[in-house]
């Protein structure tokens, strides 16, 4: 008789348990959901209190930040690569603040942060990686990246095969895409 109350105890309690088990794993699930749905909102949100002046109110201050996160944007990417894979770069940072579908300001299209199945993935691969967006450890490549920022930016020099380029990986990974590809420049494939 013992054991007969002892084994409906013993399933009871494995009833009660799988439950409390169920319970947390719904609130585990529902805690990631609403995570995701607020990451999103706080990039949307904060990409959206970034001002895009019209051509005609373009001051210095506004050219030197768009330099600046155009050559941080080079460096981080591009700075072992040569002059041609250094503007290709740069060009394809441009071609991506002219296209529709990408925002219209060079730092902001640098910075561009998308939510895709709940994970956050940064358009550029450096400024992901924290430990990277911090310190410049390289004066001499940091200053022909900005060279090379000017050079793209304020003369309007390009490559002439790289106008449609939108996209590129280092030539170590396969991302997969079935994007047209243009050429291959340095360690990178550039796609239209």
């Amino acid at each position: 008789m013992n054991e007969i109350v002892n084994d409906r105890e013993l399933r009871s309690f494995n009833y009660v348990q799988l439950l409390g088990r169920l319970v947390g794993l719904t609130l585990m699930v529902l805690s990631i959901y609403f995570c995701g749905i607020m990451l999103k909102w706080v990039i949307n949100n904060k990409q959206s209190q970034i001002v895009v002046p019209t051509p005609s109110e373009i001051t210095a201050q506004y050219r030197e930040r768009q330099l600046a996160c155009l050559a941080r944007n080079i460096y981080f990417e591009a700075g072992s690569e040569p002059f041609e894979g250094k503007v290709a770069v740069a060009q394809v940072t441009i071609n991506r603040a002219n296209a529709q579908g990408f925002p219209d300001d060079l730092c902001q299209v640098v910075y561009q942060k998308n939510v895709i199945y709940q994970k956050v993935v940064c358009q550029f691969s450096w400024y992901c990686d924290r430990e990277s967006t911090s310190r410049i450890l390289h004066k001499e490549v940091y200053d022909q990246s900005m060279e090379v920022a000017k050079k793209v930016l304020l003369e309007g020099f390009r490559l002439p095969s790289l106008t449609e380029a939108l996209y590129y990986h280092a030539d170590y990974v396969n991302p997969g895409w079935q994007r047209q590809r243009i050429t291959k420049i340095g360690r990178h494939i550039f796609y239209k």
